[in-house]
């Protein structure tokens, strides 16, 4: 039987951007209060906004192919997009001696630790999405795609939710409560 590696969404953690005034909350349910801050999406840099559409496009391709390898590439890239996204908006350029190539994943736990998590979840899945890319068949079951891009999906929500941006379009549709 194969053992299902579950994304931060589905192990049960508190939702990012959420406070809940310090108190610990193992074993009960709480009310949250958001944290993020709320702004016009024209605020936003366009460099954000272009990688945020360009992650639901290709979540839009991984969803309508049925072949599990490109299914698992195309998500992990739709995570990629994103986390390159809240970086465009937050990161700042370093001063000084310049550093070594690093991932995506290691400089969004930097800059946004509450990711953390999410950067773990998606670095572990770089080499099996090299694998797919590749076309190693075997490298990638159905069921890891499809979960990967549910991960994915959610990792999406959550980054444009990060940046003001999903809030504020419910906001707007009246739906808010």
């Amino acid at each position: 039987m194969a053992t299902k590696t579950l994304g931060p969404a589905t192990r049960g953690m508190a939702a990012v951007g959420t406070s809940t005034l310090g108190r610990s909350t193992v074993g009960r349910s709480t009310t949250t209060m958001p944290t993020t801050r709320l702004r016009p999406a024209a605020t936003a840099p366009a460099a954000a906004l272009r990688l945020l559409m360009g992650a639901r496009r290709v979540l839009g391709e991984a969803q309508a192919t049925n072949d599990p390898l490109e299914r698992y590439a195309f998500a992990h890239l739709a995570a990629l997009r994103a986390a390159a996204a809240l970086l465009a908006d937050r990161a700042r350029p370093t001063h000084g001696k310049s550093r070594r190539p690093t991932s995506v994943w290691m400089l969004l736990a930097g800059v946004a630790p509450e990711m953390d998590p999410w950067a773990g979840y998606f670095a572990a899945g770089a080499n099996k999405r090299a694998a797919a890319e590749a076309g190693l068949r075997g490298a990638v079951t159905r069921r890891e795609a499809d979960d990967l891009m549910r991960d994915a999906m959610a990792f999406v929500a959550l980054i444009e939710t990060a940046l003001g941006l999903l809030a504020l379009t419910t906001a707007s549709t009246g739906d808010a409560a």
